[in-house]
């Protein structure tokens, strides 16, 4: 994540400081402007969405006292029925009555039925039940579904149950006449005797919700918002939908319409988002408005074109004004620039022409005297190089020798030991050769024949401390024997192949030293038949990683070399159980002399 997070960073890096300025300036401008936007209109969709709910809900308290008006009209009609003299008379008397004493009361009451029907064509029918048995309709002649029990009908035992208060009942189908099946709202209610205390019968009016969709199909809640109806039960009364309310292909939040009071919830989200504005009744229904927030803001594209017009002519002004701005402050620094660029191309004479008196004028002298300085170190530090050269060349030798010195006494000691006076006087001399040449030449370099005599007499010695486990050829063009090489070049290549090639094998070793001119330099060949060296093997010796003195091994010699160039120095070719190959690459210097003219 973090390497995806700094790749990221990358793509954002430019050259120029004035392009770094610019994005800078404008990414602060437009962040703040694109900030402030989205404030300003999440601001003003909250305002909107609360005078939409506010809206919402008066329009819904409004469809509620419709609706009440409505419901208590319908009770009204019973009030009616229960102060007319012919209905009291018909179902409040228990003793027998005639056919012909019965037709003239059931002809007032079914003429007074049907002129209220004339006038409201909302009422499907209009009933009274007597608990005498007597049974009056609207129509004349009614036949009452023989397979219904009217006592077992829920408008029926509930208006028992309210004891002379109306009843609402959920829509359902009035199957109570034969051969009629209507999809109704029954309002019941028990007409009381003249006591007022016990009960003659029910009165049942059906009402077929046409006033009920009229009122609520005139709400317009938005393209896609709607108006709804719960009875107390969580019975949806009434939706535009019903069908599919119905058949289960729709739902809606009647649980939470149920537990909320008067008042208002949002449910969903995004373009679903949806506000519920609920308002009770004094008979139990609940009369909810359903409106689409996202529809509430009759201007919501516009308002969003706006913003964004707005934002991208402020993001064109930004990117002007941060071009201008960052190109009058990166303009010293690009003079600046083009000064070091000379310095670079070593011209020590420039001088920087920034005259401000900011930091960046400060920056522009402390340029010119900084030039100036290091044109004065340059001239000191081309005199004191050759100084340095040497020595480091006198201290690079100095940390040969001692190793070289221990190597070999550990080879006499250990030849003493054996009782070998005859090798250790042999090898003590080859060593006082050795070390005679060294001490009495103090320059830096030596002939080729002075170094081949030198690694002579050290192969010598180690022969006789391997006896016939090891043997050595030199083979050197006799035409580089007088020209001048770095002191003691061979002597750490041939110890590093005995002690980690030679020292490690069975069988007898051999070292082959060869060296002759190529070009301007002399190439020196040290091949073994040793153990060879896997590739990490290998890099740990050239790093010389493996020395128990600091300083000791064949990356000290090539630091050597390399002070001539770095085009000189070794190189390594080695397979492991076949042998080692070192190259050394060298100056071809004539005559004598240390570094100079180098």
């Amino acid at each position: 994540m973090r390497k995806g997070w700094e790749e990221g960073l990358q793509f954002f890096k430019f050259r120029s400081i004035q392009s770094s300025i610019s994005l800078a300036f404008s990414f602060l401008i437009l962040g703040s402007i694109a900030i402030t936007s989205f404030i300003s209109y999440y601001l003003s969709a909250q305002a909107v969405e609360g005078n939409s709910e506010h809206y919402i809900s008066e329009i819904i308290q409004q469809v509620n006292s419709n609706i009440q008006s409505y419901i208590t009209n319908m009770d009204n009609i019973g009030m009616l029925a229960m102060a007319n003299k012919d209905v009291k008379y018909y179902i409040s008397g228990t003793s027998f009555i005639s056919d012909e004493e019965r037709r003239p009361y059931e002809k007032r009451i079914s003429d007074l039925f049907q002129s209220i029907l004339i006038s409201r064509k909302d009422i499907a029918s209009i009933m009274i039940f007597g608990y005498n048995g007597r049974f009056v309709s609207d129509r004349r002649i009614t036949s009452l579904n023989e397979n219904t029990k009217i006592e077992e009908q829920t408008w029926y035992q509930h208006a028992r149950l309210e004891g002379g208060r109306s009843v609402i009942t959920a829509p359902h189908v009035q199957n109570m006449i034969q051969n009629e099946y209507r999809w109704v709202v029954s309002l019941s209610r028990e007409l009381k005797s003249a006591d007022g205390i016990t009960g003659d019968g029910i009165f049942l009016v059906d009402l077929n919700l046409s006033v009920i969709n009229e009122i609520c199909n005139q709400i317009k809640l938005g393209r896609r918002g709607y108006v709804f109806i719960v009875d107390k039960d969580g019975n949806i009364v009434y939706h535009p939908q019903q069908k599919l309310i119905t058949s289960n292909l729709k739902t809606e939040m009647v649980d939470q319409v149920r537990s909320a009071g008067s008042g208002s919830f949002i449910a969903g989200a995004g373009n679903n988002k949806r506000i519920y504005s609920i308002q009770e009744t004094h008979f139990g229904w609940k009369i909810v408005g359903v409106a689409y927030a996202s529809e509430m803001i009759a201007n919501q594209y516009q308002i969003k074109l706006s913003y964004f017009s707005w934002t991208i002519l402020a993001l064109v002004i930004a990117l002007y004004l941060s071009f201008a701005i960052s190109r009058h402050l990166s303009r010293p620094i690009k003079v600046l620039q083009n000064s070091m660029k000379q310095v670079e191309k070593g011209n020590f004479d420039i001088r920087s022409e920034v005259r401000s008196e900011n930091e960046i004028g400060q920056l522009g002298r402390s340029f010119n005297m900084m030039v100036s300085r290091i044109k004065d170190l340059m001239s000191q530090l081309i005199h004191n190089e050759e100084i340095k050269r040497k020595s480091e060349m006198k201290l690079l030798e100095a940390q040969i020798n001692p190793h070289f010195l221990y190597n070999t006494l550990d080879s006499i000691i250990w030849m003493a030991e054996r009782k070998k006076h005859a090798e250790v006087v042999l090898m003590t001399s080859s060593l006082a050769k050795l070390f005679r040449a060294i001490i009495h030449k103090n320059d830096e370099t030596i002939p080729v024949r002075a170094e081949l005599e030198h690694i002579s007499n050290y192969l010598q010695i180690q022969k006789l401390r391997y006896k016939d486990n090891l043997d050595f050829a030199i083979d050197v063009d006799p035409d580089i024997l007088e020209h001048h090489i770095p002191k003691i070049i061979l002597q750490p290549i041939v110890e590093n192949a005995i002690y980690h090639g030679i020292k490690n094998k069975l069988e007898p070793g051999f070292i082959h030293i060869t060296g002759k001119a190529h070009g301007e330099t002399i190439v020196f060949v040290v091949a073994d038949n040793g153990v060879g060296m896997e590739p990490d093997k290998l890099i740990q010796i050239w790093e010389a990683k493996n020395r128990t003195m600091k300083g000791i091994g064949v990356s000290n010699v090539d630091e050597r070399i390399k002070l001539y160039g770095h085009e000189y120095g070794l190189s390594f070719n080695s397979e492991r159980w076949v042998g080692t190959e070192v190259t050394i690459v060298v100056p071809l210097i004539a005559g004598k002399g240390a570094m100079d003219g180098v």
